[in-house]
């Protein structure tokens, strides 16, 4: 992505609750919402032109370094769930994102999740100025 590429700040998938998801009580396993984050970012990130493989392949890597999620109701095998995926905040090394989860129009949880950018090495790395700049498109 170069820097005339304007991103998205806000995006929502569409994901179907799998069989092999579920608990033996049936409900989505709390750590599979996770799962459904990542997926979550990866889309906001290709429906803007980027990638996170030509990132990686660029040498940096982008890390989970604090996540949380509320969960409101469980969600089901066969469930279609809304994954609402927002960027809240970019500073200078980390990107903050929002989560929603819903099934129809019921909110089954939210989540927050910090990211950093590293470098191979693992040493903390600026966020690319594409990214950065996507906060002060989307606040003017």
């Amino acid at each position: 992505m170069n820097e005339s590429t304007s991103m998205l700040t806000e995006h929502q998938i569409e994901i179907r609750v799998r069989y092999n998801e579920t608990d033996s009580m049936g409900f989505v396993h709390h750590a599979n919402y996770f799962t459904y984050f990542e997926l979550g970012r990866t889309e906001l990130l290709r429906a803007s032109g980027g990638n996170y493989r030509r990132m990686e392949e660029s040498g940096l890597l982008v890390v989970v370094v604090r996540a949380s999620c509320k969960y409101q109701r469980p969600a089901k095998y066969d469930d279609l769930l809304t994954i609402k995926t927002k960027i809240t905040r970019i500073t200078a090394a980390k990107i903050e994102h929002e989560y929603q989860v819903f099934r129809g129009e019921e909110q089954l949880a939210q989540a927050q999740v910090t990211l950093a950018v590293v470098n191979r090495a693992g040493a903390v790395q600026p966020v690319p100025e594409w990214m950065a700049a996507l906060v002060a498109q989307s606040t003017d």
